[in-house]
């Protein structure tokens, strides 16, 4: 679906071109609807010849010029940068953050009241247009909010709506999970090679076999369980192997993994606040808002 609105983007570092590459490639929208912010020239410039995008180094001129701020910062950035755009920032105006760690509370309070957020939680597959993405809205995001910026992330992968206390989860599940889709991954490809095959068929059919039993999960909506029992034949090889998996604590170890992944996130975001309220008090106290600005990646 056409996306209508100007889109902008502090900081363009991987993600934010990732998202800009969907955006194009699904011809949801086009290139002079989009302004980006990058401290380099060399960047601004290699940006320009690649997407035919507007990129400039005012964070500023980005909010001036777009009816959605993509916040693409890395997050020790973030405030200072919120800092930089607060005067920008207005009730006609949605902001979106892929800051990881940053809670909608801090970002609220930064760009002033009324101001309409959403985070988002995507993961490293938007690089390859498979990604995905939880979205929360703020205080102030309407349904209409939501739907553009499902839209958006629809352009680089799927996207699920939740709340901002289940994002802690959606970290530590697919934020983190394309790490433990890896590690299955190599390990299937070493099984492989020490049953014979070659290191190259190995990981070609260990990468194929996962995204196809992905791909059987979303394209049919059938629960894992039973698409594993359409392979798993009495006495046969597949209950063979998912008897030392089931053996070894294979499926409690993952779900581990998890958990302890979310507790980390739900730490680093209470250290982010900490920060935050930091900043804010000695702000206070000096009668000016503390650091310079600067547009990061």
């Amino acid at each position: 679906m056409e996306i209508h609105q100007r889109i902008g983007f502090i900081g363009a570092g991987n993600i934010a071109e990732a998202m800009i590459r969907g955006l194009l490639g699904h011809a949801a929208a086009k290139g002079e609807q989009i302004t980006a912010s990058v401290p380099r020239t060399s960047r601004a410039i290699e940006l320009r010849e690649r997407w035919g995008i507007e990129v400039v180094h005012d964070n500023g001129e980005v909010v001036r010029r777009s009816d959605v701020v993509v916040l693409a910062v890395k997050p020790q950035m973030l405030l200072a940068v919120l800092d930089e755009i607060a005067g920008e920032a207005d009730a006609s105006k949605l902001f979106l953050s892929v800051a990881a760690g940053a809670p909608l509370r801090a970002i609220e309070s930064r760009l002033g009241s009324g101001v309409r957020v959403v985070r988002a939680m995507p993961n490293t597959a938007v690089l390859v247009q498979a990604g995905a993405t939880a979205v929360a809205p703020g205080t102030h995001a309407t349904e209409e909010d939501l739907a553009l910026v499902q839209r958006i992330f629809d352009a680089v992968g799927v996207t699920a709506i939740v709340e901002e206390h289940q994002l802690d989860a959606v970290t530590g599940l697919s934020g983190s999970g394309p790490a433990y889709a890896m590690l299955v991954l190599e390990a299937m490809s070493d099984g492989g090679v020490r049953a014979g095959l070659t290191r190259r068929a190995s990981q070609l059919l260990a990468a194929q076999t996962l995204l196809g039993a992905a791909r059987l999960v979303l394209e049919t909506g059938t629960h894992p369980a039973l698409l594993r029992e359409m392979v798993t034949s009495p006495g046969g090889t597949a209950i063979t192997g998912l008897h030392v998996l089931e053996e070894r604590g294979v499926r409690a170890a993952i779900m581990s993994a998890i958990v302890a992944a979310s507790e980390r996130a739900k730490e680093l975001g209470e250290g982010f606040e900490g920060k935050a309220e930091g900043r804010r008090q000695k702000a206070e106290g000096s009668g000016h808002p503390e650091g310079a600005p600067s547009v990061g990646e």
